[in-house]
C-alpha cells in the first residue's frame, strides 16, 4: 500500500526549519533527506528512520522494523510522531551520525560511433 502524500507532508511539517527536511517519491513511497543526508522513510504511512547509536540512545525503548520485506529494521516511530520538538531533535542527531552524502558522478558521453563505408 503506497503513502498517502498528506501524511509525508504532516511529517515534516512536524519537524524545525533547521532540520531541513526535504522528501522525494521513490518505489510509491517517500524517502527523507535532512540538508541532503537520507535519514528515513516513509512507508504504508509509518515513519521509519535509519538506526543510529544516537538515535537509540535517545529514544530509549526503541521499535524496530523493516519499512518493507527484506529491507533491513530502521526505527519505527508511532507515538511520538505529533511532538515536533521530540521529532525534531531525533532528526537532528541521527543526521549528525550519518555520512556525508557521496557527490553523484556525472555521465560520460560516448563517442559517436563511426559507420564504415562499405
Amino acid at each position: 500500500m503506497a503513502s498517502e502524500l498528506s501524511f509525508v507532508e504532516f511529517v515534516v511539517d512536524q519537524l524545525d526549519e533547521d532540520c531541513a527536511v526535504t522528501y522525494k517519491k521513490m518505489f510509491g513511497e517517500f524517502g527523507l533527506y535532512s540538508h541532503g543526508k537520507f535519514f528515513g522513510v516513509i512507508c504504508d504511512d509509518q515513519l521509519f528512520v535509519k538506526p543510529t547509536e544516537g538515535g537509540r540512545a535517545f529514544i530509549g525503548d526503541v521499535v524496530e522494523a523493516p519499512p518493507y520485506p527484506g529491507a533491513r529494521p530502521s526505527l519505527l516511530i508511532r507515538d511520538k510522531i505529533e511532538d515536533p520538538q521530540w521529532l525534531s531533535e531525533l532528526v537532528r542527531i541521527t543526521a549528525r551520525e550519518l555520512p556525508e552524502p557521496k557527490p553523484k558522478k556525472r555521465k560520460k558521453k560516448e563517442p559517436k560511433k563511426k559507420r564504415l563505408a562499405s
